[in-house]
């Protein structure tokens, strides 16, 4: 009996340690798990800390506000018209761009130069499209020595539903040189600012430009200057003159800026790019031809064998 019971002893004690063993090393296993799951996460937390220290969560930029030239910025009024907006993106910067002014004095050519205000040529194109400028008037002649034109209203606030930002405002002139003595000769004088012939931009509110344009038909420098040149008269300059020579009436207000005689753009367009023009090449003269050779005369000997 005593026998007996000692071996079941011994096979009990021997299952024990089976179980004790089984479960010791499925203990390890679940801290090997465990060790394992604990150095991958720190593993993938240092990654994701390196990706987001350089950046690499930051949203993706707006690929089209990135490249976007012209920033257009909507604007509400009565007394402007709308007419969507022009194209952002993709505005050539060279060269000039023809706009055609026709109006009841006279057709007037410009030159808008598309390489120091390409938003300028990029609204006036879109806005010529849309037949924007057709039956206005210019409706005052400044004493800055200019035809204002391009307010659809004819009241100095007009223009269309955005605005945009000048991009060729000429820098305040240097200040005056101090007196030279008497026989030193003079320094030379600075060059206007806004040259005769010179067409800029008039903003309604300060900074924020639009469809009012200006003629100069005489040289002006103010000694802060703030219109954006936009382009030169090319032809037609005489137009504007004898708009001028036609004198001024008051106008609503009671100032006397008012052209005598409405002047109506009856069209305004603007045509493709064109290439900045190089020097004219000099012409070669063609090649001299040589003159044709007279047959010679029959000597008397051959006349006598004849």
């Amino acid at each position: 009996m005593a026998s007996s019971r000692d071996r079941q002893r011994k096979l009990a004690r021997a299952k024990l340690d089976r179980q004790m063993a089984r479960r010791a090393a499925s203990t390890r296993r679940k801290r090997q798990i465990q060790a394992g799951t604990a150095a991958g996460l720190a593993v993938l937390l240092i990654v994701l800390g390196s990706i987001w220290l350089f950046g690499g969560f930051d949203s993706e930029p707006d690929a089209t506000a990135a490249d976007d030239q012209c920033a257009w910025t909507p604007q509400q009024g009565n007394n402007l018209r709308d007419v969507g907006l022009p194209p952002a993106t993709g505005l050539p910067t060279s060269g000039t761009r023809p706009m055609t002014i026709t109006t009841n004095a006279g057709v007037i050519l410009v030159g808008i130069d598309t390489a120091t205000s390409p938003c300028a040529a990029a609204s006036f194109t879109h806005l010529s499209g849309k037949t924007f400028f057709d039956s206005t008037l210019c409706s005052k002649i400044t004493t800055e020595g200019a035809l204002q034109c391009g307010d659809p209203g004819d009241t100095g606030a007009g223009g269309p539903a955005y605005s945009y930002v000048g991009e060729n405002v000429p820098n305040p002139p240097e200040p005056e040189p101090t007196p030279t003595p008497s026989g030193t000769p003079a320094p030379p004088k600075a060059p206007p600012l806004y040259p005769r012939g010179t067409v800029a931009l008039i903003s309604p509110t300060p900074g924020n430009f639009g469809s009012q344009f200006l003629i100069f038909f005489k040289d002006f420098s103010p000694a802060e200057p703030s219109y954006s040149i936009i382009g030169t008269v090319t032809a037609g300059l005489d137009v504007v003159d004898k708009i001028v020579k036609a004198g001024t009436v008051a106008d609503a207000s009671g100032e006397k800026v008012k052209p005598a005689k409405d002047v109506v753009i009856q069209s305004l367009t603007v045509g493709e790019v064109e290439p900045t023009a190089g020097p004219t090449p000099i012409p070669t003269s063609p090649p001299a031809t040589p003159a044709p050779t007279p047959p010679a005369a029959p000597t008397p000997s051959s006349t006598a064998q004849s």
